[in-house]
């Protein structure tokens, strides 16, 4: 139709560009462009910065806590022997690999810390017969409970506190980057449309 703008077509994509081409002369450079190669690079240098920072805060009051959870679990869980009352289920396979792994619940008799002695449930290997003795550990109720956290599982721990606030830095610096880059394309489409509208009406041949 004559006199019609047609709708602004965005321009080809871009050929390869050198290295550091933001910061050098050139003519189609725009504005945005350096914006977004500065913006790139702060972000950058802020999560090499932030991010061992933030691990180390973290894994070290990680490290810390984890330290209390032991101290706490040494004073109030103990090993003791435990005698079942029953027989242990016995696997459908046995001596197969599947059998050293499998454990079932029975009721067991076990002696506190504080000499009381009480029934409870543990997880036994198949197969036991009444009677048989195992050593659990239990909690001051004398319930079975996990053994204290050694001092390696508390450094694994506290390392993966540490990993994991370094990599959410980082994360959040990319997320930080891609929605920006997103702003100013945005913006880049919106100038463009708006140069066309202008030019377009110049390069139109009415009918």
């Amino acid at each position: 139709m004559a006199g019609t703008v047609p709708a602004p077509q965005p321009p080809p994509g871009p050929p390869p560009r050198p290295l550091f081409w933001p910061w050098r002369p050139n003519p189609l450079r725009r504005r945005t462009d350096t914006a977004r190669a500065w913006l790139g690079l702060g972000v950058l240098l802020a999560v090499l910065a932030v991010a061992p920072l933030a691990g180390a805060l973290v894994g070290d009051a990680a490290h810390r806590h984890y330290q209390d959870v032991a101290r706490h679990q040494q004073q109030t869980r103990h090993l003791a022997d435990a005698t079942l009352l029953h027989d242990a289920p016995r696997h459908p396979e046995p001596g197969s690999d599947e059998e050293k792994k499998t454990r079932y619940p029975v009721e067991v008799r076990v002696v506190t810390r504080e000499g009381r002695t009480r029934t409870t449930r543990a997880e036994v290997a198949p197969g036991l017969t009444a009677d048989s003795v195992v050593s659990i550990w239990i909690d001051s109720d004398g319930e079975e409970t996990d053994a204290p956290l050694t001092g390696e599982e508390v450094r694994s721990r506290a390392a993966g506190w540490a990993l994991l606030t370094a990599i959410g830095v980082a994360l959040a610096g990319a997320a930080v980057h891609a929605v920006t880059g997103f702003v100013l394309h945005r913006r880049n489409l919106a100038r463009w449309a708006a140069a066309w509208a202008e030019t377009a009406p110049r390069w139109t041949t009415p009918m």
